[in-house]
């Protein structure tokens, strides 16, 4: 348990998904924690499952899908170089130069953190964000997943000190 951070709830998985407001179009979508600021209740991540809708399949043209979950808003899909990204994942066909539709290729972040790790990230606000874009594709793509972890209440040093931070870096 983080210092400071006092276990509220049972482990508890958030389901979403966001699909992309049209074909190759970067889209992010919000998802409500329902946390709450008079009480200095925070979600701490333990983990994230991105599952990204796999890209079209085209001869000779590169198409990706691309995604990120992170704890504040952003202008692109992110990557774990972002303070404020917890996860992302990226499926691509790389076919440029081919007669065939190519060979598919997946990235991401690991899905489940290993053991040694207490958590993979802490939310003090409100809302999580997720980004999709796809490139080279026909038809609008997506992504669903899941994020696992549970509700804990901040010593109010604490969690000044975590909504702060989580604001002032986005």
């Amino acid at each position: 348990m983080p210092a400071g951070l006092k276990q509220t709830s049972s482990t508890v998985s958030i389901g979403f998904d966001v699909a992309e407001s049209g074909a190759n179009t970067f889209t992010q979508g919000s998802v409500d924690l329902n946390l709450s600021p008079l009480d200095r209740e925070v979600f701490v991540v333990l983990a994230v499952n991105l599952d990204p809708f796999a890209p079209d399949s085209a001869a000779g043209a590169d198409t990706s899908v691309s995604t990120s979950l992170t704890t504040t808003s952003q202008t692109a899909v992110t990557n774990l170089s972002n303070s404020n990204c917890l996860a992302n994942a990226n499926l691509l066909i790389r076919a440029a130069g081919f007669a065939d539709a190519g060979v598919g290729f997946a990235t991401g972040a690991i899905e489940t953190p290993p053991a040694t790790l207490d958590y993979i990230g802490i939310v003090a606000t409100n809302d999580f964000f997720v980004q999709v874009q796809g490139t080279g594709n026909g038809g609008a793509k997506g992504v669903s997943g899941k994020m696992y972890g549970y509700r804990a209440q901040a010593s109010a040093d604490i969690y000044a000190a975590l909504v702060q931070s989580e604001v002032l870096s986005a």
